[in-house]
């Protein structure tokens, strides 16, 4: 019996230890400097998720379609006459803000989410930097990154202007993206106004 429990406590730490790593929050870069361009085919960009959690409740489609009905069919969400698009920003909405109880803690969830998911071909020493202008700063461009030491294949990087950042000096109305190998831009991606 003992060696059994022993035995399933060793799977269960090693099944802990060979998951994902923990993600890494990313650091505010102080002085945003150009890079040297060289785009290598071996870095690519996936797929970009972006999301904007605002203090106001999205109008959707199904909250107007059934504006008619009575009772909670009329605020159900997940009702037949809510579109599937909308019942996704409504699970957005509310993944972002679980566990915010409070309005101040609702209040430091506010702001522009940005997921982006790329592939490296070969093992490399990656960092990925968002570049970014905001509503009440204009052509000030600020930047986060996130370093990798030796990474392959496909991943996720999550960055975030919520909270102050985002209540103070507005949203973002520009970006890119860039993958940076020994300091040269590898790979790009790019809002549509940015210039």
């Amino acid at each position: 019996m003992r060696f059994a429990v022993a035995l399933w406590i060793l799977a269960l730490f090693a099944f802990i230890a060979s998951g994902k790593p923990v993600p890494v929050e990313p650091r505010i870069v102080e002085k945003v400097t150009p890079l040297p361009v060289a785009l290598d085919k071996d870095f690519e960009f996936r797929k970009t998720k972006l999301y904007f959690l605002s203090e106001q409740l999205p109008r959707s489609a199904g909250k107007r379609a059934s504006a008619s009905l009575k009772g909670s069919a009329a605020n159900d969400p997940y009702s037949k006459t809510a579109t599937s698009q909308d019942v996704s920003i409504t699970f957005e909405r509310e993944y972002r803000l679980f566990g915010a109880v409070t309005n101040l803690d609702k209040r430091q969830r506010y702001g522009n989410y940005f997921d982006f998911f790329w592939r490296a071909k070969r093992p490399a020493a990656v960092t990925v930097r968002l570049e970014y202008r905001q509503e009440n700063l204009h052509a000030q461009v600020q930047a986060q990154e996130v370093s990798y030491a030796n990474v392959r294949g496909t991943q996720k990087t999550e960055f975030k202007v919520i909270g102050d950042d985002y209540l103070d000096d507005g949203k973002v109305i520009a970006w890119r993206c860039l993958l940076i190998e020994n300091g040269a831009v590898v790979a790009e991606n790019r809002s549509f106004l940015w210039e």
